[in-house]
């Protein structure tokens, strides 16, 4: 790709510098003994009052990228950032070596290079707390200018706007490193993130329950209705799938006598992409022996609350949806609705004979179906159609946390037969600001039912349901002969949840790396605004 100006100013820059004796990548180590938040925060203390008598300087070591350079003569000042946020720093020639100043930083030294500093806190005439160098050193240069971003006032209407803005998503999410070198705020999100997986994990671990480590390469694919990414194994000769669930190995282990196992880890499921879905994404999945999906209700209510907890002070949690804020409450008890109760508020239709105990025939739903405007087609049995018609009628009117309940069989090929309603399972799913976050059941342990279970989804798969799973997994079968104690198991989309933790529109928000198109930049354009 054609260089801009300013990509071929900084290689020019590159090349003096290794003329003048220094190098641009130096492999030397950088002691840092401070950070930007921790100076202006320690300074603001009254114990290191430089005008206290007998208060020694504070002198500390940061290290940043140089955001701004504005110099005057003998003296400059820039902005440090770093990881906790800015400090400005003070430049002047005679507390550097000879030369350093005029060749090197006036010259050489652009915005967004790495620096490494050395020096003294002070306040400046204006007030602002600084850092006075007397050592400067080049750590990293910047080859590529970041696009720099300007917010004015007007002094007499008070409007403010902001100058060459990085805002366009698919700048952002591709170049996630400038985007993060920008957005202070985004690294933030993806600290809360972080502070949401441990606060699962320390939950779970309180509880004895083991964490460990399922194979992402699988033979046979299972434990969700998904299609799959396949590849080949050549010293095997074998194709293996990407796993769109961790389930069916967890449960093995149940076999096996663990009592509580779980795992979070990337699944993989061939599917579009939209503002909730990529193929690539993070799950939690937990299973416990001796418990039943009431019971799981309650965990994750008790989760969820920690959670919240964590990341806001309080269970309390804002939401945007359509452009206005809510307040979804996360304290426990969370509202639990069966899916037919809900379907039948929502459209006037009972989908579910409780007298008979059997959901409707296929015929009847689907004329629902259609009365919704939902495309019907010939592969989508009873069960999809359940589930067609609550994601287009029920699921979006759901704002707080609300457990729907007692899914039809069909719909759920691993989960246990209810005790009590006829043709439905012992299964719920947890659905809040209109999206759904965990799905659980009592799990299925009796290994003729799962058979016949397995093979009726073999048959879905014929009829033409791509997320059906077409092959019998005999091993987990032969697993289920050696008998499993009864279990309640629980499956959380963690970047979901990430979502309405951090108040992120879309999956893309709180993906480092989401999945993108193939990039196609014309030769000799700018791939992002450029440095003014």
């Amino acid at each position: 790709m054609a260089l801009t100006e300013q990509e071929q100013i900084r290689r020019d820059h590159t090349a003096a510098l290794r003329e003048a004796g220094v190098d641009p990548y130096p492999a030397a180590e950088w002691a840092v003994t401070h950070h930007a938040a921790e100076i202006l925060d320690q300074y603001e203390d009254a114990r290191h009052d430089p005008e206290a008598e007998g208060t020694e300087p504070i002198r500390v070591t940061v290290a940043g990228r140089m955001l701004t350079k504005r110099v005057m003569g003998k003296a400059a000042f820039f902005h440090l950032a770093d990881e906790s946020g800015q400090i400005q720093i003070y430049v002047k020639r005679d507390n550097l070596p000879e030369g350093v100043y005029n060749s090197v930083f006036k010259k050489l030294l652009d915005t967004g290079d790495w620096l490494g500093i050395e020096g003294t806190v002070f306040r400046t005439r204006m007030g602002e707390v600084s850092v006075e160098a007397d050592r400067l050193v080049l750590l990293s240069k910047s080859l590529k200018p970041l696009p720099v971003e300007k917010t004015v006032t007007d002094e007499e209407t008070g409007e403010t706007r902001t100058f060459n803005e990085v805002s366009d998503p698919e700048f952002r999410y591709r170049q996630r490193y400038a985007d993060l070198a920008l957005h202070p705020e985004v690294r933030d999100v993806f600290k809360t993130r972080h502070r949401i997986v441990r606060t699962i994990q320390g939950f779970l671990d309180d509880r004895g329950y083991v964490e460990v480590e399922t194979p992402a390469l699988q033979p046979l694919y299972g434990g969700a209705a998904a299609r799959p990414f396949t590849t080949h194994h050549n010293a095997l000769d074998m194709p293996l799938f990407l796993r769109i669930a961790d389930e069916l190995y967890l449960k093995r282990l149940l076999v096996g006598g663990f009592e509580g196992v779980y795992e979070i880890a990337k699944d993989f499921r061939n599917e579009g992409l939209s503002r909730f879905h990529n193929p690539e994404f993070t799950m939690l999945e937990l299973y416990v022996a001796f418990r039943d999906y009431d019971w799981m209700m309650g965990l994750v209510e008790r989760m969820f609350e920690a959670v919240a907890q964590a990341v806001h002070g309080s269970t309390d949690v804002p939401r945007t949806i359509d452009g206005e804020t809510h307040t979804l409450s996360f304290a426990a008890p969370f509202r639990r609705v069966p899916i037919f109760d809900a379907i039948a508020e929502a459209t006037g239709h009972q989908l579910y004979d409780a007298e008979a105990g059997r959901v409707a025939d296929r015929d009847a739903i689907a004329a629902v179906a259609r009365e919704l405007g939902i495309e019907v087609d010939a592969s989508m049995g009873a069960g999809k159609l359940v589930d067609e018609i609550f994601g287009e009628a029920v699921e979006p009117t759901l704002l707080q946390p609300t457990f729907i309940t007692d899914y039809p069989v069909e719909l759920s090929p691993l989960a246990k037969r209810h005790r009590s309603k006829p043709g439905l399972v012992e299964r719920f799913e947890l659905i809040a600001a209109g999206k759904e976050l965990c799905n659980a059941f009592s799990e299925l342990n009796d290994p003729l039912d799962q058979r016949a279970r397995f093979e009726d989804q073999a048959g879905l798969a014929e009829a033409g349901d791509e997320e059906a799973t077409r092959e019998i997994d005999e091993d987990y079968l032969r697993a289920l002969e050696y008998g499993m104690p009864p279990a309640a198991g629980l499956g959380v989309g963690i970047d979901r949840l990430a979502m309405v933790m951090t108040d992120q529109p879309s999956i893309r928000d709180v993906l480092l790396f989401p999945l993108m198109r193939p990039e196609t930049v014309a030769a000799g354009e700018p791939e992002a605004p450029a440095e003014a």
